[in-house]
């Protein structure tokens, strides 16, 4: 059993799929993040265009 847990602490063959999954999750809470800012202008933009067009 020692000899196990020794070989599964030093293979890396699923390094790169793990190091994959973390940059796409911190890409993916990246986005979800600019997102709503992105929104918020894009909301104030169409509102003066609204009111502009109002006026």
């Amino acid at each position: 059993m020692k000899r196990h847990l020794a070989r599964l602490w030093k293979e890396e063959e699923g390094q790169d799929l793990t190091e994959y999954a973390l940059l796409l999750v911190l890409l993916s809470l990246a986005a979800i993040g600019a997102l709503g800012t992105l929104a918020t202008a894009i909301n104030g933009v169409f509102t003066n265009a609204a009111t502009n067009l109002n006026t």
